[in-house]
């Protein structure tokens, strides 16, 4: 019984820091497309739990079109380049995470 506890304890410590190693790289994946410290860090967060990590790979290695600047200047424009990578899920996630974070409900709804 209680190698099954501790394995469990083990278990939880490991996904704890494999979800914060994730948010971490999304966090600098998005600051390096050119979106704000606050909005990287609250979309980070939300993307993380929402999205698998191949999922999260497939932002991590979007790029631009070629004669689009290199980073956009807008959460928008971030989003229209996100829908290149063809997936309705990663489209819909980061486009309610930008909304809710640019916002500022993001936080009100980890209040409640």
């Amino acid at each position: 019984m209680r190698v099954a506890l501790a394995a469990a304890g083990v278990a939880m410590l490991l996904t704890g820091c494999i979800s914060q190693i994730a948010e971490s790289r999304v966090e600098s994946a998005l600051l390096k497309a050119g979106l704000s410290q606050r909005n990287a860090t609250c979309m980070a967060e939300r993307m993380v739990d929402r999205l698998s990590i191949g999922q999260l790979r497939k932002l991590e290695a979007l790029r631009g079109k070629a004669g689009e600047p290199m980073k956009p200047r807008t959460l928008r424009q971030y989003v229209e380049r996100v829908r290149a990578v063809g997936d309705a899920e990663v489209l819909a996630v980061t486009s309610t995470s930008a909304a809710l974070c640019a916002t500022g409900l993001a936080n009100e709804a980890r209040r409640d």
